[in-house]
């Protein structure tokens, strides 16, 4: 490939286009469509430069919030823990009452007499 007419400044483009006259029409062709390619490959790298900025800003994103995950994962464990830490103390509540309070009571509850 030609690189030189991608980067050809406009002075020596002209003067080519006037020299085209006097070229064959397969090098018109031939030129044509090796400034096509060289358009193509500066629309390729500008579409890979932005696929690449966009993949960046999405690995970073991806990245928080794989770790905001993790943190609400650590969360939600130190929620559990405390929620069953929470139960078994309810439990040992319910246990006390019903044996120091209630069966105190039961014990010294006069019977009361039963009516018809």
């Amino acid at each position: 490939m030609d690189q030189r007419s991608a980067d050809t400044p406009e002075v020596l483009k002209f003067a080519s286009r006037q020299n085209a006259r006097d070229e064959s029409p397969i090098d018109q062709v031939g030129h044509a469509l090796v400034a096509a390619m060289a358009q193509a490959a500066r629309v390729g790298e500008e579409n890979v430069e932005r696929a690449m900025t966009v993949a960046h800003k999405l690995s970073i994103q991806l990245r928080d919030a794989e770790d905001r995950i993790s943190q609400l994962e650590a969360e939600i464990n130190r929620l559990e823990n405390r929620a069953i830490r929470a139960e078994q103390w309810l439990q040992t509540i319910k246990s006390e009452i019903e044996n120091k309070l209630i069966r105190q009571l039961e014990t010294n509850r006069p019977e009361l007499p039963v009516l018809h």
